[in-house]
């Protein structure tokens, strides 16, 4: 049997200049420090490897000197291709400064180049990155002008347009896992993520080139439980066992069975945030949350929704997931961002970006760092910063609506949040709405045009993309729109009706979000008043999101009247009600069977003139649609219509 057990001085001399060389990590789990440690050292003493092309899905580093900031050095690289750069800033300048090539594509399609370099496939064909600055008809990818090779290329396909990125092929894999045995299996029981090692261990083998796996300990040859092993033996070529100081599993967490899946933590046992600007932001973008849906979240401002969620009572109703393979449970966040506890399953990175390519995700939670009257999105370059999009352009692109969450601006922003209401205490110094973005990451334009629903979420104001731009739809009590928010803009947004936010959100202790968002009130909005024969409804502030939600509200009506004699008169309360427009003909439909069957004058009355339009034109092929503006003349309607009667 090959001795495959290497020192990292051992393993770092199978890196010869000029190698493609590809990393496993996301954030600081799974990322293999010690053989990075060990490719440093030896450029750092010999000069050599020198001019490596390095390859990578997700951002790996600590934004210091961990992780991939160890071959930020003159001379060691040559060309990047990465998905994230925000935690890299040592490779990242070299890019900037243009010492090295680079460019960055959407992490999702790294990810699926890996599976499709193994199959021997010619490269990746997709429709993610289209309208966004990887398109060739905008930057193709491109970091700097020395950049010049075509990493992606725009084809035709059945008359529709899509991505091609050409695959390439990868001489070395740097990887990690848990446990090795002597013939080089590897299991990854005490791994947070599982991610793409056996896509790029494939890809790496079918190349022709050298598996490094960089692991925590050594067990006898074939002694590993089978269905333990990620890496087969004969994809192995050296194993490298770590110091624990280079195998942490996060970058914040030597180790947590949570985060291995070893135990389950009870619920609550995290604290919630205090009630600052970004609990503000999570708290209401938790509102869009889809019950029985499937949730991504993004870093940074979107991790605290599942914090908000957990704090709610929600997990049990939604599924939030994480792109490098977390499905349910509860995402952590900072340097732990990528692991979960509770989670229902960890599965590979790139089977994830299969889901959510396809179009699995119900809703996504991502930052925003500059919005422009387009609805155009930037979070990945800002003159001398390089972020990177990461998964952002897969996810934002595919999912079915999408939350965009940040603060209105940014730098010194104070805020005081409490007793329903929200105050600027210190404006921010830079405006983060602007004319144009520097580079767009979501195509406002694509998404409008597709008829995907998208907010945009601050401390102060929440915004709605529409066909012609960026509207403003609600406010924070305590605002003032004309100062706080528009005066705060580089662009005016569409300005029609504003609502305020909800005041729950600017209070201490849970919100009871549950109720909402379950309807767990309708046997309270719903009531009959046997004696006077009516019917009321009260719908403010209630919110349709799909054909559950109308089987349930029929349903309570059914309850209430059949089996009775008489029809029964209906006064129904819609302010503040708001119904997603896809299933606003199915909501309009069961209306007018209950109409047909149980109702004889139906009265509807809303404060704002915007929905008492909206119901008019919605209800045209009722009995009458009869939408007034208070409560007392939907009331006085009824009773002019009972004395005819």
């Amino acid at each position: 049997m090959r001795r495959k057990v290497l020192s990292g001085a051992e393993a770092a001399a199978l890196v010869h200049s000029g190698d493609t060389v590809t990393t496993s990590g996301f954030v600081g789990i799974g990322v293999p420090e010690a053989l990075l440690e060990a490719v440093e050292a030896r450029f750092l003493d010999t000069g050599e490897p020198r001019d490596l092309t390095l390859l990578f899905a997700a951002g790996q580093g600590d934004g210091k000197t961990r992780g991939l900031n160890r071959l930020g050095h003159d001379g060691l690289l040559r060309r990047v291709i990465g998905g994230h750069w925000g935690l890299i800033p040592r490779v990242a300048q070299l890019a900037l400064a243009g010492k090295i090539e680079g460019w960055n594509l959407p992490q999702g399609v790294i990810s699926h180049m890996y599976r499709d370099i193994a199959a021997g496939k010619p490269g990746t064909l997709t429709r993610v990155g289209l309208d966004t600055f990887v398109d060739p008809r905008r930057e193709g990818g491109r970091i700097n002008a020395i950049s010049t090779e075509e990493m992606v290329r725009l084809m035709e396909v059945g008359g529709e347009e899509f991505l091609f990125y050409p695959a390439r092929p990868i001489d070395v894999a740097l990887l990690r896992g848990t446990t090795a045995d002597e013939a080089g299996n590897v299991t990854m029981e005490r791994e947070a993520l599982i991610l793409d090692n056996l896509a790029q261990a494939m890809a790496v083998r079918n190349s022709g080139g050298v598996v490094i796996v960089q692991v925590e300990r050594i067990a006898a040859a074939h002694s590993l439980d089978c269905r333990q092993v990620v890496l087969p033996a004969a994809l192995v070529d050296a194993v490298v066992v770590s110091a624990p100081d280079d195998h942490m599993q996060t970058y914040a967490t030597a180790y947590s069975p949570a985060f291995a899946g070893r135990i389950k933590v009870p619920a609550g046992a995290l604290p919630p945030a205090r009630l600052d600007a970004r609990k503000v932001i999570a708290r209401r973008a938790a509102f869009e949350l889809p019950v029985n849906g499937v949730v991504n979240l993004g870093i940074g401002m979107p991790e605290g929704v599942a914090g908000v969620a957990s704090e709610e009572g929600l997990l049990d109703h939604v599924t939030l997931t994480a792109e490098p393979g977390v499905i349910g449970g509860e995402p952590a966040s900072g340097l732990d961002f990528g692991a979960a506890i509770n989670t229902d399953a960890v599965i590979a990175q790139n089977q994830q970006f299969d889901f959510y390519d396809g179009g699995g995700l119900d809703m996504a939670c991502l930052g925003m760092a500059e919005v422009d009257a387009r609805g155009n999105v930037n979070v990945s370059r800002f003159g001398p910063k390089l972020a990177g999009a990461g998964g952002f352009i897969n996810i934002s692109q595919n999912a079915r609506s999408v939350v965009f969450a940040g603060t209105l601006t940014a730098g010194g922003l104070g805020v005081a949040v409490g007793d329903g209401r929200l105050t600027i205490v210190q404006e921010g110094r830079a405006r983060k709405f602007s004319d144009a973005v520097e580079q767009v990451t979501f195509s406002g334009a694509r998404a409008a045009a597709l008829g995907r629903p998208v907010l945009y979420v601050t401390e102060r104001a929440v915004f709605r993309l529409t066909a012609e731009g960026l509207a403003l739809v609600e406010v924070a009590p305590g605002v003032d729109v004309e100062r706080d928010v528009l005066g705060q803009m580089g662009f005016r947004p569409i300005v029609e009706e504003v609502v305020e936010m909800d005041a729950r959100i600017f209070r201490e202790g849970p919100m009871d979000l549950r109720r909402d968002l379950l309807h767990l009130d309708l046997g309270d909005r719903i009531q009959r008043d046997d004696k006077a024969n009516r019917l009321f409804i009260n719908f403010e502030k209630f919110r349709v999101r799909n054909q559950e939600d109308i089987d349930r509200i029929r349903a309570e009506v059914e309850r209430l009247c059949e089996g009775q004699e008489r029809r029964v008169d209906v006064i129904v309360n819609y302010d503040g009600f708001r119904i997603d427009e896809d299933v606003e003909a199915d909501y309009v439909a069961m209306v007018q069977d209950l109409e047909d069957r149980f109702y004889r004058a139906v009265t509807r009355y809303s404060g704002s003139a915007f929905t008492r339009m909206k119901l008019g034109r919605a209800f045209t092929r009722s009995k009458a649609p009869h939408v007034f503006e208070t409560a007392e003349d939907a009331q006085a309607f009824l009773e002019t219509s009972g004395r005819r009667t």
